[in-house]
């Protein structure tokens, strides 16, 4: 195996297609098959099963797919750890995120990370909780924030806040009247929310659909919507009511296009994690960040935050 093989075969695993891997690696499709074949000769085992709808993996393709994928992120963990050396304090640090975690508490850490390391390059990237786990297990990311922990025994989750959810609605709805109201109350209303999760591995989505039977509100009417912001402006449209991470909904509530629907049953939190590779290279840039996220000075600052902006939000309407 050589790594061009190496990343050749993982490239067609995730694409689920020789053409579109072809695409993705600017090389012509005989190429992409070449190496294919070269793989599967030194293995004496197909890797792939080929179909007219593209190509999925046999069991022997599955099974070495975590390592190649381990291979390819050692790769890049020796590329950065040279580019480390030889920039100094330069280079650039990755940063994967479900992009509710964005807010004010967070940009503000990161704006105090870039004025701690200014030759540093900070680039982010949004994804799924799920997603977020496989950009830093594959070393595509850094570091990563998502909800809940990533069970993989190549990461290390640590927690370093819990995200208080709240049921919201439109402000001329019904439920909207500051009153608590029992689960049953809200059968029959429709509800925008992710797309169902077919994973396995336990999820933001998992977590929601957990609580919402629990409360006996198995049998939904959803309206599945991916977007965050797009399930916002439905709620707030009065195409259903949700249930949403509050640091998303910040805003919101604050000028009152979306209001809280008191609902004791739904009452709940979820953990949010910091996630990096067990034995992945994190540079000295990289070790800074995590080490802002982790302390719990960085979860202080982030609910002054919000608390500030709620003041300024009050006095801006007393004025």
């Amino acid at each position: 195996m050589d790594i061009d093989e190496i990343q050749t075969f993982v490239t067609v695993a995730r694409l689920g297609s020789f053409s579109r891997a072809a695409l993705a690696l600017h090389r012509s499709q005989p190429a992409i098959s070449r190496r294919i074949e070269m793989l599967e000769s030194g293995f004496d085992v197909p890797l792939f099963e080929r179909g007219r709808g593209g190509v999925a993996l046999t069991d022997a393709g599955a099974a070495l797919l975590p390592h190649a994928e381990a291979m390819l992120a050692a790769a890049r963990d020796g590329a950065e750890a040279v580019s480390a050396v030889r920039q100094g304090e330069g280079g650039a640090v990755t940063l994967a995120l479900v992009g509710s975690l964005a807010n004010a508490g967070l940009t503000d850490l990161l704006g105090r990370f870039r004025e701690r390391h200014p030759q540093v390059r900070l680039d982010l990237q949004t994804a799924i909780s799920q997603t977020v786990g496989d950009l830093v297990l594959r070393g595509a990311a850094q570091l990563g924030l998502r909800y809940l922990a990533d069970p993989r025994p190549g990461l290390v989750s640590q927690t370093i806040a819990m995200e208080q959810m709240r049921v919201v609605c439109a402000a001329d709805h019904p439920l909207a009247d500051g009153r608590r109201h029992r689960a049953s109350e809200l059968a029959g209303e429709k509800w925008v929310a992710f797309a169902s999760s077919r994973s396995p591995r336990e999820s933001f989505v998992q977590f929601l659909e957990g609580k919402l039977r629990a409360a006996g509100l198995g049998d939904l009417d959803v309206l599945p919507i991916d977007g965050l912001t797009a399930q916002k402006r439905l709620v707030e449209a009065g195409f259903g009511i949700a249930l949403l991470a509050e640091s998303g909904i910040e805003e919101e509530l604050r000028t009152g296009t979306l209001k809280v629907v008191d609902v004791p049953a739904l009452q709940a939190s979820i953990p949010v994690t910091v996630v990096h590779r067990r034995d992945g290279y994190l540079g000295a840039a990289a070790r800074s960040l995590l080490a802002m996220i982790t302390t719990p000075q960085a979860a202080a600052r982030g609910r002054a935050a919000g608390a500030g902006r709620a003041a300024r939000g009050k006095e801006r309407k007393r004025a």
